[in-house]
């Protein structure tokens, strides 16, 4: 489905229809529409989905395989051969292309479905009425004509009409770029307008969110005929690149480069020779497969896909597969210290005058506040409400003043009789200083100096005692039809409510993991410091310096970066300055992580190398994330971390084993054809060779990870991987050579017995080399799995029977001599034995 030009026209006709007539319009009515009839509507106008992935048939997938330049130059080979009469030569290239594309099809399928069988645990959902009932439905499912509820906190799910509001305000800076949340209502008005859409009252668009308020709506378009769906269309397209995509594409170009300067060179040196054209260019198109890494993107998409299975199993949910590394490799954790050092389970414990003494007027203005509020509702509201019930039927409200995270407080004004008064409740801070009086015996007092010593003394010992604090105040307002965070002014302060939250348990060990693991967690929270530092100090982590946003506020950027990296707790930081500390770290090569679950936090899970939410997070939150946590405790963000190391541990197996062995091939095959009077290998040889090779390495993603490997965060570093091609790939061809000397020298080999000589020991010694590249220590000291252990050692057997197999002279394969195995025995394990040397070498400064 393809958005029309008048999708907008129709949006504000919409707008200014009256009520009864839209939903007739619309075809639908309060109640909503029925099953029968949604799924009807589906039918026609498509998922909702602004940008709807355009999926491949199985048969297409298959054929995108094929399109493979060097599959079609195999294909290529193949056919030429079968023209000139070397029908075996055909079969054999053909074979081993089907083979190959084949399971690197069942493979990467198998695990992509996978992958998006886990993304679709966290899809995100609607409130939407059908056959009169409420009920979550995923928002791909919503047509027009559905009746849908918002709240605070929902991505709103489609463009919409408001049929009724209550304090809306909704942020839109995602349609418009404006980051101040908007009000919207319900009231009818006549005519369009001639503005922007997006300022139209009446209406609500698909990817903006609501901050507070509640409403509901009736969907007037999904997918792409929405106002979003332009630019949703050009936001999904392929993002960028992560560190570790461009990482796997420097890697395979490096590679690619390389074999493309050999096969060149050994091209010319054949047509030098004057060797047969066909045979020199079935040798080259076979070394130039044989050489490069076509299996990297088959072996990355399954271990990252079996690495996301893996932390499905402990609870972490992975949206993206290129997320998996950025979270191994995170070193710095940032969060609120609400839900994830202490239960985020509110108790309400004390109710206090603004001297400190048990009170009940507190409780019953928190509680009258939180009745009415409509917006945001925090785990205090739901205490407040929870701790006692008392009769609120004689107060009526007039309005309300949302909350906001610069104010940081929230007011509502109710009626009792004839008087109005205005409620306040909020951070103790921002309360005292909207306040002129303080409550003394039930009568206002000026807050004079010394007074706020007093009231500030008696929240702080309340804070330093690892309470939370609110403050409440009031005061008698004048009727009129609006009022704003202007009228928060001259209040009386009542008092105090204070909460304990209890640690999360087993939180304090999970802290020591995660620093014993390398990775370090700062505190960013909006409470007073005081509190932070009791919490910080229970669990272990340094309470000694406390960064205020105050502070953060007068940094400069450079400055703050510095702060940023040794400061454990910053408090009173607002969102802003979150979003400021995430992009200090990163600036100072830390990959960050952000754990949040609230509407303010989306900024920061953007901002951050690995945005962290959890499964009952808001919308807004869940769809910034990269990874949802099944449970917001640290222990299961810990098991998430150590899996994604894992994964990406076994990514560079297979990176290593292309250095270790590719690298050292192109070589002595270039010295072979230049040195040697036939070619080393012949061309169906070389394929058979990498196909096998490759068969060997296709269940790396199954393997076990050497606990060195995830004992601290492990980066992308192409340093490395160049450090082992130059050092273990001439380590290779020293051994090829000396095969080269002692196949001419002592068997005197022919060009059959040469080349199934090489074959052979090419096959074992670059198979077998992952038993000890696979551990950082000794290749004893961690076992491999048994589908790598039964595949590895199965490929080298079938390498040594083939000689006398049924096969053997199709592939051009003869006996070898006996004294040819204890060779090969001395070769393989002084080989292996010299690359566990040069390999401990190289991990020490890695792994150290």
């Amino acid at each position: 489905m393809t958005r029309h030009p008048g999708a907008q026209v129709d949006q504000r006709i919409l707008a200014a229809l009256p009520v009864p007539a839209l939903l007739d319009r619309l075809g639908t009515a309060r109640q909503g529409l029925s099953g029968t009839e949604a799924r009807a509507r589906l039918d026609r106008t498509g998922p909702n989905d602004p940008a709807p992935a355009r999926r491949l048939s199985l048969v297409r997938e298959l054929l995108v395989l094929f399109a493979n330049p060097l599959v079609l130059i195999l294909l290529l080979a193949s056919a030429i051969s079968a023209g000139v009469g070397d029908a075996a030569n055909a079969q054999i290239i053909a074979t081993m292309v089907l083979v190959s594309v084949v399971l690197n099809f069942v493979q990467s399928y198998r695990s992509r479905r996978a992958a998006e069988r886990l993304r679709d645990t966290v899809v995100p959902t609607a409130t939407v009425r059908r056959d009169g009932q409420w009920r979550e439905i995923p928002r791909r499912e919503l047509v027009p004509g559905d009746i849908i509820r918002l709240g605070a906190g929902d991505r709103i799910p489609a463009d919409a009409r408001l049929l009724e509001t209550r304090d809306l305000h909704v942020q839109q800076a995602a349609l418009t770029g404006e980051s101040i949340p908007v009000e919207k209502d319900a009231g009818e008005r006549p005519g369009g307008g001639g503005g922007p859409i997006a300022e139209t009252r009446t209406l609500v668009f698909l990817g903006t969110s609501v901050v507070s308020g509640t409403a509901e709506a009736v969907v007037t378009a999904t997918g792409p005929a929405t106002a979003f769906g332009d630019i949703a269309a050009r936001v999904s397209a392929r993002p960028p690149e992560t560190e570790f995509e461009r990482g796997i594409r420097g890697f395979a170009l490096l590679i690619t480069r390389t074999v493309t300067f050999l096969v060149l060179f050994v091209v010319l040196t054949n047509l030098v020779l004057r060797r047969p054209a066909l045979e020199s260019f079935l040798f080259a198109v076979a070394l130039a497969v044989g050489l490069t890494p076509e299996f990297l993107p088959m072996i990355t998409t399954v271990t990252l896909a079996q690495g996301a299975a893996r932390m499905a199993r402990r609870k972490v949910i992975v949206k993206h597969l290129a997320a998996i590394e950025d979270f191994g490799s995170l070193d710095i954790l940032c969060s609120d210290k609400t839900g994830t050092l202490t239960s985020g389970e509110m108790r309400l414990e004390q109710s206090l005058d603004p001297g400190g003494k048990p009170a009940e007027r507190p409780f019953l203005l928190a509680y009258v506040n939180s009745f009415f509020e409509t917006g945001i509702r925090s785990p205090l509201d739901s205490a407040i409400l929870q701790h006692r019930q008392p009769d609120a039927s004689r107060y009526r409200k007039v309005d309300e003043i949302p909350f906001d995270f610069e104010r940081r407080c929230l007011s509502v004004v109710i009626e009792i009789g004839a008087e109005r008064w205005l409620i306040a409740k909020g951070a103790p801070e921002a309360i005292l200083i909207r306040c002129a009086s303080y409550e003394v015996d039930g009568r206002p007092v000026p807050l004079d100096a010394p007074a706020v010593v007093r009231c500030r003394a008696t929240f702080e010992g309340l804070s330093e005692q690892g309470a939370r604090v609110l403050a409440v105040a009031a005061r008698r307002v004048p009727p009129q039809e609006r009022y704003t965070a202007d009228d928060e002014r001259a209040l009386v302060l009542v008092g105090f409510v204070s909460f304990a939250d209890p640690l999360m348990p087993g939180v304090a060990e999970a802290v020591a993991a995660l620093w014993r693991d390398g990775v370090a967690i700062k505190l960013l929270t909006g409470d007073n410091e005081r509190v932070a530092r009791h919490v910080c100090a229970r669990v272990g982590l340094d309470a000694g310096r406390v960064v205020l946003g105050d502070e953060i506020e007068a940094m400069t950027e450079a400055a703050l970066a510095s702060v940023a990296e040794q400061a454990t707790i910053f408090a009173r930081v607002s969102p802003a300055q979150k979003h400021r500390i995430l992009l200090a770290l990163k600036a100072r090569d830390h990959v960050v992580g952000f754990l949040g679950d609230g509407i303010n936090d989306a900024p920061s899970l953007h901002a951050a190398d690995v945005g962290i939410s959890v499964v009952n997070a808001v919308d807004v939150a869940k769809d910034a994330a990269d990874i949802v946590l099944g449970e917001r405790t640290l222990q299961v963000l810990h098991d998430g971390i150590v899996e994604g190391r894992k994964a990406f541990a076994n990514v560079m197996k297979y990176l290593l084993m292309g250095t270790s062995s590719n690298f050292g091939n192109m070589f002595s095959m270039a010295g072979g054809v230049l040195f040697l009077p036939f070619l080393p290998m012949r061309p169906t040889q070389i394929i058979l060779n990498n196909f096998l090779y490759d068969l060997a390495q296709i269940t790396i993603p199954t393997d076990n990870v050497d606990p060195a490997f995830v004992r601290a965060p492990q980066r992308w570093n192409i340093g490395t991987i160049q450090r082992f091609m130059l050092t273990i790939g001439p380590i290779s061809s020293i051994y090829d050579a000396l095969t080269f000397w002692a196949l001419l020298s002592v068997f005197h080999a022919s060009a059959p017995l040469f080349q199934t000589g090489w074959f052979v020991e090419s096959l074992a010694t670059q198979t077998l080399v992952l038993f000890v590249i696979r551990t950082a220590g000794h290749p004893l000291s961690n076992r491999p799995s048994a589908p790598l252990a039964v595949t590895t050692i199965g490929v080298v057997l079938v390498g040594l029977a083939l000689p006398w197999s049924p096969l053997a002279a199709r592939l051009g394969f003869v006996p070898l001599p006996a004294g040819f195995f204890a060779f090969l025995a001395g070769a393989t394990l002084t080989y292996l034995a010299i690359v566990e040397a040069a390999k401990r070498r190289l991990f020490r400064r890695s792994f150290a």
